[in-house]
């Protein structure tokens, strides 16, 4: 139940996400100082974390070793943290800021078929018909979205810029999935995102962070500050460390099934703050994307067929 709850509130902190952030980016902030603000915010967070837990450590009786990250590790997690963070938080949240949180919500789900697509060629995944289908119906479903987007000029109903950029957030997602998996797995979330946010926040605060600074300067609304929280904490820390421990216990075509959660909630609250508006397009791009995702995690993965093979 504790790792049903986990999955359901992390994918419903990140549907809640794409409004807020959206809100927060049209009233005061701009994508590239809401991205500095994560950045920074998601390290901090996990290093005091990391810190809490090391105290909490020397102070048991039972107390276990320190995790060791040797230096190559930690020179390797500067790469995954510019496909995993920099390159993923980049392109969502820019696109989040001129897209539609709807678009951005619903491309987000996309993310199984990029995997699967990367799988296949960095990892030599057998490709299925399912998966081909799969894949064929979940590109379907974005290029509808893309299409839709690039005959409005609203923001309200999707900007082709904010769609193409939230895709490719997805892509750099899932070949960090692909090239980092090993390291990913060596490592607690805790140890995993105190590094790669750390390094990500190197990279970033030379390109970006006088740029955060100068918009910062200026006085913003209490709702756009209370927002950014809402992003700093719940969206890229409690969500993280949610999604972990669901993971942890679910196998992946359950956590699949929940990630349908985060455009459901973004599509409802994007409608009732009048920031969003849901057409037949949508509809039909939503049934085509989800459609797609649950065959594609559906589809044997090499390890099952392997133990297919094997003889009793």
């Amino acid at each position: 139940m504790q790792a049903h709850l986990s999955m359901l509130g992390a994918c419903a902190i990140w549907g809640l996400m794409a409004p807020l952030g959206k809100e927060a980016m049209t009233n005061g902030l701009d994508g590239l100082s809401m991205v500095m603000l994560r950045v920074a915010g998601g390290a901090l967070l996990f290093w005091l974390t990391s810190l809490g837990l090391t105290l909490s450590r020397r102070r048991s009786t039972t107390a276990q070793p320190a995790i060791h990250v040797p230096t190559r590790d930690k020179l390797t997690f500067a790469g995954a943290a510019v496909f995993g963070i920099i390159c993923n938080q980049c392109g969502y949240t820019y696109g989040l800021s001129v897209t539609s949180p709807i678009n951005a919500s619903i491309v987000t789900t996309s993310m199984p078929i990029f995997a699967m697509i990367l799988a296949a060629i960095i990892l030599r995944e057998p490709i299925t018909s399912k998966k081909v289908l799969g894949v064929f119906m979940g590109c379907s479903g974005a290029l509808m979205l893309i299409i839709t987007s690039a005959t409005h000029t609203s923001d309200k109903v999707g900007d082709i810029r904010g769609d193409l950029c939230c895709m490719g957030a997805q892509m750099s997602y899932a070949l960090y999935l692909s090239l980092f998996n090993k390291l990913i797995r060596k490592y607690d979330v805790v140890t995993v995102n105190k590094w790669m946010f750390l390094w990500a926040t190197i990279i970033l605060a030379p390109l970006i962070g006088p740029h955060a600074i100068a918009m910062l300067s200026h006085p913003l609304p209490t709702a756009t500050i209370l927002e950014t929280a809402y992003v700093v904490v719940f969206g890229t820390f409690i969500g993280y460390i949610l999604v972990i421990v669901a993971q942890q216990v679910l196998r992946p075509t359950v956590v699949s099934v929940y990630n349908y959660v985060q455009p459901i909630v973004a599509v409802t609250v994007s409608i009732l703050m009048g920031i969003g508006v849901m057409k037949w397009t949508h509809v039909v791009a939503v049934l085509l994307v989800f459609g797609g995702v649950s065959l594609v995690t559906k589809s044997k993965s090499r390890r099952d067929i392997e133990r297919q093979q094997q003889p009793d």
